[in-house]
């Protein structure tokens, strides 16, 4: 699924419980014009900057590195520190690739509580 038609659908669900959520009223809680939002929505316009997305991702109550990574982006913060020592975090990455997801949450988790 690509960024737009995801947004379109969280919208949309959202939508159904609550009028707030219709392009107009999303595009302008956030400083968008609704046309490049539905645009967006439809895979006619690429998504937004990573301010735009968070401030979705808040309006929707999504998980903001699900939806940059939709975008096809990082996370500034989490660019900022590959970027700091780029081999290393490259090979850790590439490394935890085969990893179960399972597995991952796990160490996930430990580095989180300094368990590691």
């Amino acid at each position: 699924m690509n960024f737009g038609d995801y947004i379109r659908r969280l919208r949309r669900q959202r939508y159904q419980i609550n009028r707030r959520y219709s392009v107009q009223r999303v595009a302008e809680r956030i400083g968008l014009d609704p046309s490049y939002l539905h645009q967006v929505e439809c895979g006619e316009a690429p998504p937004p900057e990573e301010k735009i997305i968070l401030q979705l991702a808040a309006d929707f109550g999504e998980d903001s590195d699900i939806l940059l990574a939709l975008a096809g982006k990082v996370a500034s913060d989490v660019h900022e520190t590959i970027t700091r020592r780029p081999v290393l975090f490259s090979e850790l990455i590439r490394g935890l690739d085969d990893l179960s997801d399972k597995r991952l949450a796990t160490l996930v988790h430990e580095v989180r509580n300094d368990q590691w």
